[in-house]
């Protein structure tokens, strides 16, 4: 078994439970190998995890007492006695649930195992909307509409739920990067990003998607409306891999039409030059929540191309090899079929450009071809 924290914090004579959406997931047998966020209650004091992780941070305790970037992940790390865990109180009492990951039991000291196999068995409306009634009336009101909703978007995204208003105390960086990443983790994110937008708070914090709401878009192409809209859409159409989502075609998908409501219509050319407009767009919104440089960098290439994939089976190499030569140009065709599948116009342009995309890879192995299919004369000399 790999090493992790989790491994080391007990190997240290710690008794560590994961606990939250990881303890529910790994109950629910999602693939947790997937999530990006790993939530660790563990018996280890902030001096103890300190001796143990180098790159310990502290996040702030809206989100954790301390947290470490290890494996791919980052584990958030809440310091409770597990002999006491009725000690710290999440927003829901349907959060109230642990695994020891020593001896792999679960430990459910609010009796939430129903609602639980109500998710395995599929919830119907009364049965989800119990957890939305059992918030914790001491709970940060930020801290309830984020956890909420995440839980709507991942376990009950069928179920309607009201929130009244946003206050509490203002989210940080890191805290927003943390929700919109397990909204984009949740195979139909919208009804969690509806509920923010109702509530203001995407408005207030994330402005380049709420203006996506003012953009119509023509019903010719797109039965679903406006630009918000369709963004919504084109979620539901990606593919999990490995269990879980690309992030990078998540945020490409939730940003490529970011440009819309800053380009202009020019005759027939609607929203003329919104890639490039959108590629900037997404860099400054990325980078005010605090993504790692690289992530940036591939959500930009995706934002900046997404209209390239349409014309690849048409255009000469020249204008189209750069962009196919990048490892990235599988995600953009993904990008591109989520893109197309949400619309009227059918899958036959994204099935052109696959296939456009294979002849290159063929013609490019090809050492008496050049990358257009042409013979190389001097490879016969």
């Amino acid at each position: 078994m790999a090493e992790t924290p989790i491994t080391e914090i007990s190997a240290a004579g710690f008794p560590v439970y994961l606990h939250g959406l990881s303890a529910i997931d790994s109950y629910l047998g999602r693939n947790a190998a997937a999530a990006v966020a790993v939530e660790v209650l563990c018996g280890a004091d902030l001096a103890d995890l300190a001796r143990l992780f180098e790159g310990l941070r502290y996040p702030g305790a809206a989100l954790a007492d301390a947290a470490v970037d290890s494996c791919g992940k980052t584990w958030y790390f809440r310091c409770e006695d597990p002999e006491h865990l009725r000690s710290y109180r999440h927003s829901f009492s349907f959060l109230d649930f642990y695994q020891d990951c020593a001896t792999r039991r679960f430990y459910d000291p609010n009796g939430i195992y129903p609602l639980l196999r109500s998710i395995l068995k599929g919830a119907d409306d009364a049965t989800a909307a119990q957890w939305w009634k059992n918030a914790n009336a001491s709970a940060d009101s930020c801290r309830v509409l984020f956890d909420g909703a995440v839980i709507l978007a991942r376990y009950f995204p069928e179920t309607a739920v009201e929130f009244r208003g946003l206050d509490g105390t203002p989210p940080g960086t890191e805290e927003q990067r943390l929700l919109l990443i397990r909204l984009l983790e949740a195979a139909n994110p919208a009804p969690g990003f509806e509920l923010l937008k109702r509530c203001g708070f995407i408005a207030a914090y994330w402005p380049e998607l709420a203006v996506l709401d003012d953009v119509d878009h023509s019903k010719e192409f797109h039965p679903e409306g406006n630009v918000w809209k369709h963004t919504m859409e084109t979620l539901r159409y990606r593919k999990a891999q490995s269990g879980g989502f690309d992030l990078r075609l998540s945020l490409g998908l939730l940003l490529h039409d970011i440009g819309k409501p800053l380009s202009e219509s020019s005759g027939s050319r609607r929203f003329d030059g919104h890639a490039e407009l959108g590629e900037r767009q997404a860099y400054r919104f990325l980078q005010r929540l605090g993504f790692e440089a690289p992530l940036i960098r591939d959500v930009c290439y995706l934002v900046r191309n997404h209209m390239l994939p349409a014309a690849v089976s048409r255009l000469p190499l020249i204008r189209t090899g750069e962009v196919m030569s990048s490892l990235l140009f599988p995600t953009l065709l993904e990008l591109y079929r989520c893109d197309e599948s949400s619309s009227f116009k059918g899958l036959d342009g994204y099935y052109r450009s696959s296939a456009a995309y294979q002849s290159y890879l063929k013609h490019r192995r090809n050492p008496y071809r050049s990358a257009d299919g042409k013979k190389l004369t001097h490879a016969f000399k």
